[in-house]
């Protein structure tokens, strides 16, 4: 399955291109393949995009705008939809996609005497896993973006 992300290369809302920045930059930080479909420049694009979103979807005056979201030919939803099921750690769902395996150290057994673990003459090298700070600083980026997003729905709030 291929989740497909409508966007707009030539648009002049700088609030529309953080949205899409936002949903772009969350997807390939987290690995989540899918193809970014330009509606600017390719008029396919943006008919197949503006047909595919439901009706109840769309704005009152009918036009979605980008960032739309699809799995293939299944509407995901729009940005607001993206950032709350983000938000609600439930983006595997929201994208219709089995969550990757985790690797959590609460995973593995607990060893409780390490001498038994580690023997001193035959030393055992740790797998190579993600390291605490590689993770914050996964979550710093994520926390980055939100609160640009924050920002930028405070901007268009006032």
């Amino acid at each position: 399955m291929v989740i497909k992300v409508f966007v707009a290369t030539v648009a002049g809302s700088t609030a529309i291109k953080k949205k899409q920045q936002e949903v772009v930059g969350f997807l390939e930080a987290n690995r989540i393949d899918f193809e970014e479909k330009d509606i600017a420049c390719n008029d396919d694009n943006r008919q197949w995009m503006r047909e595919n979103v439901p009706g109840e979807k769309k704005p009152k005056n009918g036009i979605p705008l980008p960032p739309q979201i699809f799995n293939e030919e299944q509407y995901c939803g729009d940005f607001e939809s993206f950032f709350d099921a983000k938000e609600g750690n439930e983006i595997y769902v929201f994208l219709g996609l089995a969550p990757p395996a985790s690797k959590k150290i609460s995973d593995t057994p607990a060893v409780t005497d390490l001498s038994e673990a580690n023997p001193p003459e035959e030393k055992q090298e740790e797998p190579e896993t993600e390291t605490a700070a590689e993770e914050e600083e996964k979550v710093g980026v994520v926390e980055e973006v939100a609160a640009e997003a924050d920002d930028e729905q405070g901007e268009e709030e006032s």
